[in-house]
Protein backbone atom coordinates (compact mmCIF):
# COMPACT_ATOMS: atom_id res chain seq x y z
CA UNK A 1 0.00 0.00 0.00
CA UNK A 2 1.51 3.69 -1.19
CA UNK A 3 1.86 6.42 1.67
CA UNK A 4 -0.81 8.39 0.29
CA UNK A 5 -3.39 5.59 0.48
CA UNK A 6 -2.42 4.29 3.77
CA UNK A 7 -2.55 7.67 5.25
CA UNK A 8 -5.96 8.10 3.75
CA UNK A 9 -7.38 4.98 5.45
CA UNK A 10 -5.77 6.10 8.79
CA UNK A 11 -7.82 9.42 8.04
CA UNK A 12 -11.04 7.57 7.39
CA UNK A 13 -10.61 5.53 10.21
CA UNK A 14 -10.51 8.37 12.87
CA UNK A 15 -13.09 10.19 11.00
CA UNK A 16 -15.07 6.96 11.40
CA UNK A 17 -14.02 7.01 15.40
CA UNK A 18 -15.18 10.31 15.79
CA UNK A 19 -18.65 10.29 14.70
CA UNK A 20 -19.03 6.76 15.66
CA UNK A 21 -18.39 8.59 19.45
CA UNK A 22 -20.68 11.19 18.75
CA UNK A 23 -23.55 9.82 18.01
CA UNK A 24 -22.82 7.72 20.96
CA UNK A 25 -22.55 10.77 23.53
CA UNK A 26 -26.17 12.04 22.30
CA UNK A 27 -27.99 8.91 22.46
CA UNK A 28 -26.33 7.89 25.95
CA UNK A 29 -26.88 11.47 27.02
CA UNK A 30 -30.88 11.06 26.44
CA UNK A 31 -30.92 8.08 28.35
CA UNK A 32 -29.62 9.26 31.27
CA UNK A 33 -32.45 11.96 31.42
CA UNK A 34 -35.20 9.57 30.63
CA UNK A 35 -34.17 6.59 32.84
CA UNK A 36 -33.24 8.95 35.97
CA UNK A 37 -36.64 11.02 35.48
CA UNK A 38 -38.63 8.41 35.33
CA UNK A 39 -37.07 5.87 37.30
CA UNK A 40 -37.22 8.38 40.07
CA UNK A 41 -40.74 8.63 39.16
CA UNK A 42 -41.63 5.14 39.69
CA UNK A 43 -39.02 4.67 43.13
CA UNK A 44 -37.16 1.72 40.80
CA UNK A 45 -33.12 1.42 42.24
CA UNK A 46 -32.84 -0.98 39.04
CA UNK A 47 -33.80 1.81 36.48
CA UNK A 48 -32.08 4.34 38.28
CA UNK A 49 -29.20 2.32 38.96
CA UNK A 50 -29.44 2.14 35.02
CA UNK A 51 -29.52 5.62 34.61
CA UNK A 52 -26.59 6.16 36.62
CA UNK A 53 -24.72 3.80 34.89
CA UNK A 54 -26.01 5.98 31.72
CA UNK A 55 -24.80 8.51 33.26
CA UNK A 56 -21.21 6.99 33.74
CA UNK A 57 -21.21 6.09 30.46
CA UNK A 58 -22.10 9.03 28.70
CA UNK A 59 -19.42 11.15 30.70
CA UNK A 60 -16.72 8.09 29.80
CA UNK A 61 -18.04 8.15 26.26
CA UNK A 62 -17.18 11.72 26.50
CA UNK A 63 -13.51 11.55 27.52
CA UNK A 64 -13.20 8.98 24.96
CA UNK A 65 -14.18 11.41 22.44
CA UNK A 66 -11.54 14.18 23.86
CA UNK A 67 -8.95 11.07 23.94
CA UNK A 68 -9.74 10.44 20.47
CA UNK A 69 -9.61 13.66 18.89
CA UNK A 70 -5.99 14.37 20.84
CA UNK A 71 -4.97 10.67 19.33
CA UNK A 72 -5.55 11.60 15.89
CA UNK A 73 -3.38 14.41 15.55
CA UNK A 74 -0.13 13.57 13.89
CA UNK A 75 3.28 13.28 15.56
CA UNK A 76 4.99 16.32 16.63
CA UNK A 77 8.05 17.54 18.27
CA UNK A 78 6.98 16.32 21.86
CA UNK A 79 5.18 13.26 20.41
CA UNK A 80 7.25 11.55 18.18
CA UNK A 81 5.58 8.19 18.44
CA UNK A 82 1.99 10.30 17.66
CA UNK A 83 -0.42 10.41 20.01
CA UNK A 84 -2.54 7.32 19.89
CA UNK A 85 -1.41 6.39 23.70
CA UNK A 86 -4.31 9.26 24.75
CA UNK A 87 -6.62 6.21 23.90
CA UNK A 88 -5.62 3.83 26.29
CA UNK A 89 -5.74 6.43 28.72
CA UNK A 90 -8.87 7.39 27.88
CA UNK A 91 -9.67 3.79 28.56
CA UNK A 92 -8.06 3.41 31.34
CA UNK A 93 -9.97 5.96 33.23
CA UNK A 94 -13.05 5.04 32.22
CA UNK A 95 -12.45 1.75 33.27
CA UNK A 96 -11.57 2.76 37.15
CA UNK A 97 -15.01 5.01 36.62
CA UNK A 98 -17.09 2.59 35.71
CA UNK A 99 -15.79 0.30 38.75
CA UNK A 100 -16.36 2.43 41.07
CA UNK A 101 -20.00 2.55 39.52
CA UNK A 102 -20.61 -0.89 39.95
CA UNK A 103 -19.72 -0.88 43.36
CA UNK A 104 -22.27 1.82 44.20
CA UNK A 105 -25.34 0.06 42.58
CA UNK A 106 -24.31 -3.15 44.83
CA UNK A 107 -24.43 -0.26 47.60
CA UNK A 108 -27.38 0.78 47.11
CA UNK A 109 -29.19 -2.38 46.29
CA UNK A 110 -28.02 -4.03 49.38
CA UNK A 111 -29.65 -0.73 51.41
CA UNK A 112 -32.66 -1.23 49.72
CA UNK A 113 -33.00 -4.97 50.52
CA UNK A 114 -32.41 -4.27 54.37
CA UNK A 115 -34.60 -1.67 54.26
CA UNK A 116 -37.41 -3.24 52.38
CA UNK A 117 -38.20 -0.92 49.71
CA UNK A 118 -40.91 -1.80 46.82
CA UNK A 119 -41.45 0.29 43.47
CA UNK A 120 -43.99 2.42 42.87
CA UNK A 121 -47.03 -0.57 40.78
CA UNK A 122 -48.91 2.63 40.46
CA UNK A 123 -47.32 4.00 37.18
CA UNK A 124 -45.43 1.14 36.93
CA UNK A 125 -45.93 1.77 32.76
CA UNK A 126 -43.52 4.20 32.94
CA UNK A 127 -40.91 2.55 34.06
CA UNK A 128 -41.54 0.33 31.17
CA UNK A 129 -41.61 3.02 28.81
CA UNK A 130 -38.00 3.99 30.21
CA UNK A 131 -36.88 0.80 29.49
CA UNK A 132 -38.20 0.36 26.25
CA UNK A 133 -36.73 3.66 25.43
CA UNK A 134 -33.46 2.54 26.57
CA UNK A 135 -33.38 -0.92 24.85
CA UNK A 136 -33.78 0.80 21.19
CA UNK A 137 -30.75 3.60 22.49
CA UNK A 138 -28.50 0.38 23.50
CA UNK A 139 -29.54 -1.81 20.50
CA UNK A 140 -28.93 1.66 18.40
CA UNK A 141 -25.18 1.73 19.92
CA UNK A 142 -24.12 -1.61 19.99
CA UNK A 143 -24.64 -1.11 16.10
CA UNK A 144 -22.49 1.49 15.89
CA UNK A 145 -20.14 0.24 17.74
CA UNK A 146 -19.97 -3.39 16.17
CA UNK A 147 -17.14 -2.67 13.62
CA UNK A 148 -15.24 -2.52 17.06
CA UNK A 149 -14.87 -6.60 16.85
CA UNK A 150 -12.70 -6.28 14.14
CA UNK A 151 -11.26 -3.41 15.19
CA UNK A 152 -7.80 -3.13 17.48
CA UNK A 153 -8.50 0.39 19.08
CA UNK A 154 -8.70 0.52 22.16
CA UNK A 155 -11.61 3.11 22.38
CA UNK A 156 -13.62 1.56 19.88
CA UNK A 157 -13.39 -1.23 22.39
CA UNK A 158 -14.22 0.62 25.30
CA UNK A 159 -16.95 1.84 23.51
CA UNK A 160 -18.66 -1.64 22.42
CA UNK A 161 -17.41 -2.79 25.74
CA UNK A 162 -19.95 -0.37 27.43
CA UNK A 163 -22.59 -0.67 24.44
CA UNK A 164 -23.03 -4.26 25.25
CA UNK A 165 -23.18 -3.68 29.46
CA UNK A 166 -25.70 -0.86 29.13
CA UNK A 167 -27.61 -3.76 27.21
CA UNK A 168 -27.23 -6.57 29.18
CA UNK A 169 -28.25 -3.69 32.13
CA UNK A 170 -31.52 -3.07 30.37
CA UNK A 171 -32.33 -6.14 29.99
CA UNK A 172 -31.46 -7.31 33.74
CA UNK A 173 -33.52 -3.74 34.73
CA UNK A 174 -36.33 -5.12 32.87
CA UNK A 175 -36.23 -8.35 34.38
CA UNK A 176 -36.13 -6.93 38.21
CA UNK A 177 -38.81 -4.28 37.01
CA UNK A 178 -40.85 -6.60 36.00
CA UNK A 179 -40.94 -8.99 38.63
CA UNK A 180 -40.89 -6.23 41.39
CA UNK A 181 -44.79 -5.49 39.37
CA UNK A 182 -45.55 -8.77 39.83
CA UNK A 183 -45.28 -9.05 43.43
CA UNK A 184 -41.75 -10.02 43.89
CA UNK A 185 -39.84 -6.77 45.49
CA UNK A 186 -36.21 -8.26 45.72
CA UNK A 187 -36.75 -8.79 41.82
CA UNK A 188 -35.37 -5.04 41.40
CA UNK A 189 -32.58 -4.93 43.97
CA UNK A 190 -31.42 -8.30 43.12
CA UNK A 191 -31.29 -7.20 39.46
CA UNK A 192 -29.35 -4.31 40.33
CA UNK A 193 -26.59 -6.61 42.64
CA UNK A 194 -26.04 -8.87 38.84
CA UNK A 195 -26.22 -5.29 37.22
CA UNK A 196 -23.33 -4.45 39.50
CA UNK A 197 -21.24 -7.39 39.20
CA UNK A 198 -21.57 -7.72 35.75
CA UNK A 199 -20.35 -3.72 35.52
CA UNK A 200 -17.32 -4.56 37.98
CA UNK A 201 -16.31 -7.95 35.62
CA UNK A 202 -16.25 -5.65 32.61
CA UNK A 203 -14.46 -2.81 34.16
CA UNK A 204 -11.09 -4.86 35.47
CA UNK A 205 -11.24 -6.35 31.90
CA UNK A 206 -11.06 -3.01 30.56
CA UNK A 207 -8.89 -1.36 33.29
CA UNK A 208 -5.94 -4.50 32.97
CA UNK A 209 -6.32 -4.44 29.36
CA UNK A 210 -5.45 -0.59 29.10
CA UNK A 211 -2.95 -0.65 31.88
CA UNK A 212 -0.89 -3.27 29.84
CA UNK A 213 -1.26 -1.28 26.61
CA UNK A 214 0.47 1.65 28.70
CA UNK A 215 3.18 -0.23 30.26
CA UNK A 216 3.82 -1.46 26.53
CA UNK A 217 2.97 -4.80 26.99
CA UNK A 218 2.40 -7.17 23.88
CA UNK A 219 0.93 -10.46 23.93
CA UNK A 220 3.61 -13.57 23.48
CA UNK A 221 1.36 -14.98 20.78
CA UNK A 222 1.83 -11.47 18.79
CA UNK A 223 5.29 -11.56 19.26
CA UNK A 224 5.46 -15.22 18.01
CA UNK A 225 3.42 -14.12 14.73
CA UNK A 226 6.31 -11.39 13.87
CA UNK A 227 8.87 -13.92 14.84
CA UNK A 228 7.63 -16.59 12.06
CA UNK A 229 6.62 -14.04 9.35
CA UNK A 230 10.44 -12.99 10.00
CA UNK A 231 12.29 -16.27 10.26
CA UNK A 232 10.10 -17.40 7.12
CA UNK A 233 10.97 -15.00 4.70
CA UNK A 234 13.66 -16.38 2.48
CA UNK A 235 17.55 -15.16 2.48
CA UNK A 236 16.71 -13.71 6.25
CA UNK A 237 19.36 -15.92 8.76
CA UNK A 238 18.77 -14.59 11.47
CA UNK A 239 17.46 -11.43 13.42
CA UNK A 240 17.98 -9.69 16.97
CA UNK A 241 16.86 -6.30 19.00
CA UNK A 242 12.83 -7.07 17.79
CA UNK A 243 10.28 -4.38 19.84
CA UNK A 244 6.85 -3.98 19.82
CA UNK A 245 5.31 -1.53 21.56
CA UNK A 246 1.20 -1.10 20.89
CA UNK A 247 -0.14 2.38 20.90
CA UNK A 248 -4.11 2.46 20.28
CA UNK A 249 -4.78 0.78 17.17
CA UNK A 250 -0.89 0.80 15.72
CA UNK A 251 1.59 -1.02 16.65
CA UNK A 252 5.14 0.16 16.54
CA UNK A 253 8.05 -2.93 15.59
CA UNK A 254 11.77 -2.37 15.32
CA UNK A 255 13.77 -5.35 14.28
CA UNK A 256 17.51 -5.90 13.28
CA UNK A 257 17.72 -8.55 10.55
CA UNK A 258 21.03 -10.76 9.37
CA UNK A 259 21.64 -11.05 5.89
CA UNK A 260 24.23 -13.04 3.90
CA UNK A 261 27.42 -10.54 3.52
CA UNK A 262 27.32 -11.15 -0.46
CA UNK A 263 23.90 -9.15 -0.27
CA UNK A 264 24.11 -5.33 -1.96
CA UNK A 265 21.91 -2.73 -0.28
CA UNK A 266 19.38 -2.91 -3.04
CA UNK A 267 18.86 -6.70 -2.34
CA UNK A 268 19.05 -5.74 1.56
CA UNK A 269 16.45 -3.21 1.01
CA UNK A 270 14.29 -5.19 -1.02
CA UNK A 271 13.64 -7.80 1.41
CA UNK A 272 13.31 -5.57 4.43
CA UNK A 273 10.54 -4.18 2.81
CA UNK A 274 9.22 -8.11 2.16
CA UNK A 275 9.98 -8.69 5.70
CA UNK A 276 7.82 -5.36 6.41
CA UNK A 277 5.10 -5.70 4.45
CA UNK A 278 4.57 -9.18 5.58
CA UNK A 279 4.24 -7.94 9.23
CA UNK A 280 1.83 -5.32 8.35
CA UNK A 281 -0.50 -7.98 6.72
CA UNK A 282 -0.80 -10.24 10.55
CA UNK A 283 -0.78 -6.91 12.81
CA UNK A 284 -3.03 -4.56 10.22
CA UNK A 285 -2.38 -1.15 11.45
CA UNK A 286 1.43 -1.15 12.24
CA UNK A 287 4.58 0.83 11.73
CA UNK A 288 7.31 -1.04 10.94
CA UNK A 289 11.51 0.21 11.44
CA UNK A 290 13.69 -2.61 9.99
CA UNK A 291 17.66 -2.60 10.31
CA UNK A 292 20.08 -4.56 7.85
CA UNK A 293 23.44 -5.85 8.73
CA UNK A 294 25.33 -9.13 7.95
CA UNK A 295 25.12 -12.33 9.07
CA UNK A 296 27.79 -12.51 12.36
CA UNK A 297 30.36 -15.46 10.91
CA UNK A 298 33.67 -16.33 11.83
CA UNK A 299 33.71 -16.91 7.96
CA UNK A 300 33.23 -14.43 4.83
CA UNK A 301 31.09 -16.37 2.03
CA UNK A 302 34.12 -15.89 -0.56
CA UNK A 303 36.40 -17.60 1.73
CA UNK A 304 34.28 -20.17 2.54
CA UNK A 305 33.94 -20.73 -1.16
CA UNK A 306 37.34 -20.64 -1.39
CA UNK A 307 37.69 -23.44 1.65
CA UNK A 308 34.99 -25.59 -0.31
CA UNK A 309 36.94 -25.30 -3.60
CA UNK A 310 40.47 -26.46 -2.00
CA UNK A 311 38.99 -29.22 0.29
CA UNK A 312 38.38 -30.89 -2.99
CA UNK A 313 40.89 -33.94 -3.93
CA UNK A 314 43.06 -32.27 -6.76
CA UNK A 315 42.51 -28.60 -6.45
CA UNK A 316 46.08 -27.18 -5.03
CA UNK A 317 44.94 -23.67 -4.42
CA UNK A 318 42.20 -20.83 -5.09
CA UNK A 319 41.74 -17.66 -5.65
CA UNK A 320 40.22 -14.34 -7.14
CA UNK A 321 36.62 -15.65 -5.91
CA UNK A 322 33.92 -13.20 -7.27
CA UNK A 323 30.39 -13.43 -5.57
CA UNK A 324 27.49 -11.81 -6.95
CA UNK A 325 23.66 -10.96 -5.63
CA UNK A 326 20.80 -10.12 -7.97
CA UNK A 327 17.61 -10.89 -8.42
CA UNK A 328 17.81 -13.72 -5.15
CA UNK A 329 20.10 -15.57 -7.41
CA UNK A 330 24.15 -16.14 -6.38
CA UNK A 331 26.07 -15.73 -9.30
CA UNK A 332 30.03 -17.27 -8.43
CA UNK A 333 33.45 -17.44 -9.90
CA UNK A 334 36.55 -18.51 -8.80
CA UNK A 335 39.95 -19.87 -10.18
CA UNK A 336 41.50 -23.28 -9.33
CA UNK A 337 44.65 -24.20 -9.47
CA UNK A 338 45.52 -27.98 -10.31
CA UNK A 339 48.52 -30.03 -11.59
CA UNK A 340 49.72 -28.64 -14.63
CA UNK A 341 50.19 -32.31 -15.93
CA UNK A 342 46.60 -33.16 -15.19
CA UNK A 343 44.18 -34.50 -18.37
CA UNK A 344 41.67 -31.78 -19.39
CA UNK A 345 38.92 -34.46 -18.51
CA UNK A 346 40.32 -35.08 -14.99
CA UNK A 347 40.33 -30.93 -14.50
CA UNK A 348 36.51 -31.32 -15.63
CA UNK A 349 36.12 -33.65 -13.36
CA UNK A 350 37.64 -31.48 -10.81
CA UNK A 351 35.71 -28.77 -11.44
CA UNK A 352 32.34 -30.40 -11.15
CA UNK A 353 32.97 -31.86 -8.03
CA UNK A 354 33.73 -27.95 -6.70
CA UNK A 355 30.49 -27.09 -8.04
CA UNK A 356 28.59 -29.36 -6.15
CA UNK A 357 30.51 -28.79 -2.98
CA UNK A 358 29.73 -25.09 -3.17
CA UNK A 359 26.03 -25.63 -3.81
CA UNK A 360 25.73 -28.04 -0.60
CA UNK A 361 27.02 -25.71 1.64
CA UNK A 362 24.95 -22.44 0.17
CA UNK A 363 21.71 -21.65 -1.36
CA UNK A 364 20.11 -20.02 -4.32
CA UNK A 365 23.38 -20.35 -6.37
CA UNK A 366 22.49 -19.51 -10.10
CA UNK A 367 25.55 -20.16 -11.28
CA UNK A 368 29.14 -21.01 -10.79
CA UNK A 369 32.32 -20.22 -12.86
CA UNK A 370 35.11 -22.28 -12.13
CA UNK A 371 38.41 -21.44 -13.82
CA UNK A 372 41.17 -23.96 -13.96
CA UNK A 373 44.61 -23.15 -14.25
CA UNK A 374 47.57 -24.76 -13.97
CA UNK A 375 49.32 -24.46 -10.48
CA UNK A 376 52.82 -22.97 -10.27
CA UNK A 377 55.59 -24.30 -8.40
CA UNK A 378 55.71 -20.50 -7.06
CA UNK A 379 54.60 -20.55 -4.06
CA UNK A 380 51.70 -17.70 -3.74
CA UNK A 381 51.09 -16.19 -0.04
CA UNK A 382 47.71 -14.77 1.04
CA UNK A 383 47.00 -11.30 3.20
CA UNK A 384 47.94 -13.08 6.93
CA UNK A 385 51.85 -12.90 5.68
CA UNK A 386 54.74 -11.65 7.78
CA UNK A 387 55.77 -7.87 6.87
CA UNK A 388 59.37 -9.37 6.78
CA UNK A 389 58.72 -11.81 4.63
CA UNK A 390 57.17 -9.14 1.97
CA UNK A 391 60.48 -7.74 1.73
CA UNK A 392 62.51 -10.09 1.53
CA UNK A 393 60.70 -11.46 -2.03
CA UNK A 394 60.49 -7.96 -2.85
CA UNK A 395 64.63 -7.18 -2.52
CA UNK A 396 65.05 -11.04 -3.50
CA UNK A 397 63.02 -9.75 -7.01
CA UNK A 398 64.86 -6.11 -7.30
CA UNK A 399 68.16 -7.88 -7.28
CA UNK A 400 68.16 -8.71 -10.73
CA UNK A 401 67.76 -5.71 -11.93
CA UNK A 402 70.09 -3.93 -9.38
CA UNK A 403 72.15 -2.53 -12.45
CA UNK A 404 69.14 -0.64 -13.65
CA UNK A 405 67.60 0.63 -10.22
CA UNK A 406 67.92 0.58 -6.63
CA UNK A 407 64.34 0.07 -3.57
CA UNK A 408 64.56 2.76 -2.10
CA UNK A 409 60.82 2.45 0.21
CA UNK A 410 58.63 -0.31 0.68
CA UNK A 411 55.05 0.31 1.93
CA UNK A 412 52.70 -2.81 2.61
CA UNK A 413 49.39 -2.40 3.90
CA UNK A 414 45.80 -4.78 3.92
CA UNK A 415 42.89 -3.32 3.34
CA UNK A 416 39.18 -4.45 2.31
CA UNK A 417 41.07 -8.15 3.03
CA UNK A 418 43.38 -7.47 0.03
CA UNK A 419 46.95 -6.80 0.35
CA UNK A 420 48.58 -3.08 -1.29
CA UNK A 421 51.99 -3.39 -2.20
CA UNK A 422 53.57 0.07 -2.84
CA UNK A 423 57.38 0.17 -3.75
CA UNK A 424 59.47 3.19 -4.42
CA UNK A 425 62.45 2.96 -7.07
CA UNK A 426 65.11 5.45 -8.06
CA UNK A 427 65.88 3.71 -11.49
CA UNK A 428 69.39 5.09 -13.05
CA UNK A 429 68.95 8.87 -15.23
CA UNK A 430 70.12 7.27 -18.10
CA UNK A 431 67.65 4.83 -18.61
CA UNK A 432 64.57 5.72 -21.32
CA UNK A 433 61.05 5.93 -19.83
CA UNK A 434 60.10 3.26 -21.85
CA UNK A 435 62.60 1.19 -20.44
CA UNK A 436 61.75 1.70 -16.73
CA UNK A 437 58.21 0.94 -17.41
CA UNK A 438 59.14 -2.43 -18.77
CA UNK A 439 60.95 -2.84 -15.72
CA UNK A 440 58.36 -2.23 -13.59
CA UNK A 441 55.71 -4.25 -14.95
CA UNK A 442 57.82 -6.95 -14.80
CA UNK A 443 58.48 -6.40 -10.49
CA UNK A 444 55.22 -5.73 -10.19
CA UNK A 445 54.37 -9.56 -12.25
CA UNK A 446 56.94 -10.81 -10.18
CA UNK A 447 56.34 -9.75 -6.59
CA UNK A 448 52.53 -10.63 -7.92
CA UNK A 449 53.83 -14.60 -8.55
CA UNK A 450 54.31 -14.72 -4.83
CA UNK A 451 51.11 -12.75 -3.09
CA UNK A 452 47.60 -14.02 -3.86
CA UNK A 453 45.04 -11.13 -5.18
CA UNK A 454 47.79 -8.39 -4.21
CA UNK A 455 47.84 -5.26 -5.73
CA UNK A 456 51.71 -4.21 -6.42
CA UNK A 457 52.92 -0.40 -7.69
CA UNK A 458 56.41 0.57 -8.52
CA UNK A 459 57.02 4.19 -8.78
CA UNK A 460 59.51 5.26 -10.90
CA UNK A 461 62.36 8.10 -10.00
CA UNK A 462 65.27 9.23 -10.90
CA UNK A 463 68.10 8.65 -8.53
Amino acid sequence: MSIIARFGSETLESEYKLRTLKRSTVAIASVVLVELVLGLTVNSLAIVSDGLHALLDALTTFMLLIATRVSVKPPDEEHMYGHEKFESIGGFVGGIALIGIASLIIYEAILKIMSNQTVNLGIGYVGFIAIGYTFCIDLFRVGTFLRARKSESTTMKTGFYHAVADLSSTVIAFLGFGLATLGFYFGDSFASMVLGVLLSYLSVKLVWSSGLELTDTVSKEVAEKVRKEILGTKEVCNFGNLKLRKAGDKTFVRVTLQVPDYMGFEEAHNLASKVEIKIKNILGNAEVAIHTEPRATHMSTAKLVEKLTTEVEGVKDAHEVNIAYTEGKLYITLHAYVDPKLSIERAHEIAEKIEERIRQKLRNVEDIAVHIEPFSKTERKGTAVDENEVRTIIHRVADNYQHAFRVKRIVTYVAGKKRYINIDCSFTKQISIEDAHRIASQIEEQIREHFVEATVTVHTEPS
